[in-house]
């Protein structure tokens, strides 16, 4: 696919500018501004000594999610969730809980748990994918910190995680889809990945539907090829931010 077939310019396989901003906001435990192109999502990690009633007396944590966009982060303004969340956003916050206890040592972390805040600042597009990679840099710094301060010994995070989406644009397979791609095109896909630390690359949950046309096995496969090149480097970008300072 040449670069001119895509609105944005860019080759099949390439990202968006990734950029991640740790320590965004003072009080949270971690607190990360994730860009992806031009969608923004605000991440926060908190640190609670309650757990849910099925997790109460076993010694072990939990991590769940929260997903809201603001009403004007897309082109025209939608509507406050005043009155709860709709059933998107709760298949979204559902889909970050699941990503991140995925890669999570629940009896290391303790009796404790960790709730993630997903804020969509502007949307582009990917706004799922966005809000993972960012609350996982999110839940890292927090966990960390627990450390720091001796509530725990070793870190609970078994691996890394980190969410991209894969389509069939104009007839052909394409890496990190905006919201121009993203509104036209044949088949849309959400992969969500891990990292161990040992370079062992995983498949977390994988989220497609043919828009258009049916797509083959062949397809199929190809958008996990590239889902996987786009995961590798979020990963690196992770780390980099990461290990960056603060």
């Amino acid at each position: 696919m040449s670069q001119q077939t895509r609105p944005s310019q860019r080759s099949f396989d390439a990202l968006r500018e990734i950029r991640i901003e740790r320590a965004f906001t003072k009080h949270a435990e971690g607190s990360v501004m994730v860009r992806f192109g031009d969608t923004w999502v605000l991440c926060t990690a908190s640190v609670e000594k309650a757990v849910p009633p099925h997790r109460r007396g076993t010694g072990k944590g939990w991590v769940t999610a929260e997903y809201s966009m603001l009403p004007r982060a897309t082109h025209t303004r939608g509507r406050r969730d005043t009155q709860g969340a709709n059933g998107r956003t709760h298949e979204i916050q559902r889909l970050i809980g699941r990503s991140l206890r995925a890669v999570v040592n629940f009896d290391a972390l303790g009796e404790r748990e960790i709730k993630i805040d997903c804020d969509v600042i502007q949307a582009d597009g990917g706004t799922r994918t966005a809000a993972i990679t960012g609350a996982y840099v999110a839940l890292s710094d927090a966990c960390q910190r627990l450390i720091k301060q001796g509530d725990l010994k070793k870190n609970p995070l078994k691996a890394q995680v980190a969410a991209i989406s894969v389509g069939i644009y104009r007839g052909s397979p394409v890496l990190d889809l905006d919201y121009a791609e993203d509104s036209q095109c044949d088949t849309d896909m959400n992969v969500v990945m891990s990292m161990s630390a040992d370079g062992g690359f995983g498949l977390i949950e994988v989220q497609g539907t043919a828009e258009g046309a049916a797509f083959s096995r062949t397809e199929l496969n190809a958008l996990l090829d590239l889902a996987e090149s786009g995961g590798k480097q979020l990963f690196a970008l992770q780390n980099q931010a990461l290990t960056g300072g603060i």
